[in-house]
């Protein structure tokens, strides 16, 4: 296989470790979302799918729209499919997508809310949830105390995963990323009271538990339904200009 070819593997897997599901504010890639992806000379194909039959459709166009957008961005794809399999919408969800109808020409009257909306509302409550993991670090560290929160700038933050996360998270939501942006503010950038940090934190925390109880369970429901424990592994075809 040449060159080439292998750099267009890496690509499109990265290119869909930037789908996120939105309630669960993680990769598809790291969830086990993506099934299969196959590269040939006409282009990619890859195959979503979900811990059961009746996820929730929004998210599900949600997460194959993405994909579609993502792998769609890369020079050398081709032409792009992305499926969603075993899900009681699939078909519907997926020749929306392929016809690039949009969610409401998708669903028609079904599509209750609007997709910008809901991407904000878990886009927020990522947000949250990245706060207080910074803020749960520092704390534990023990070089800022409860009362001092307020004050905690990005600057201050060290370089690791968890300040990488909330940047990405403020970027989605439109707040600044410079050195000496607070960093317990809310999404519109207000930042919290000093009285109320202690009630703020323990709002954020329940939060990220919800997130991270929802992944769990999600990851369980779908090495359950398929019996694969390596399912966060997509299978990967690749038969372009293999030499």
């Amino acid at each position: 296989m040449t060159a080439a070819a292998l750099s267009l593997e890496a690509a499109v897997l990265s290119a869909l470790a930037t789908v996120f599901d939105p309630e669960l504010d993680q990769p598809v890639t790291e969830l086990g979302f993506v099934r299969s992806v196959t590269i040939d000379d006409e282009g990619v194909e890859v195959h979503l799918r979900l811990p059961t039959s009746f996820c929730a459709p929004n998210f599900a166009y949600l997460m194959v729209s993405d994909a579609r957008d993502a792998l769609a961005g890369l020079p050398e794809a081709g032409r792009v499919r992305v499926l969603l399999d075993d899900h009681h919408d699939s078909e519907k969800i997926n020749g929306g997508v392929a016809a690039d109808a949009g969610y409401v020409g998708t669903f028609g009257v079904e599509a209750e809310q609007s997709l910008d909306e809901l991407r904000r509302t878990f886009q927020r409550k990522a947000h949250l949830a990245a706060v207080e993991r910074c803020c749960r670090a520092v704390l534990a560290g023990g070089a800022w105390t409860l009362e001092e929160l307020p004050l905690l700038e990005l600057f201050d933050l060290p370089e690791d995963r968890l300040k990488i996360a909330l940047l990405r998270r403020r970027e989605a939501i439109g707040l600044p990323a410079d050195a000496h942006a607070r960093v317990l503010v809310d999404h519109t950038g207000r930042p919290a009271a000093r009285p109320d940090t202690a009630l703020w934190l323990r709002l954020a925390a329940a939060t990220r538990i919800s997130i991270e109880g929802n992944a769990h369970f999600c990851r369980g429901l779908l090495a359950t339904r398929y019996a694969d424990p390596e399912g966060s592994v997509p299978v990967v075809v690749n038969t372009r200009s293999r030499s």
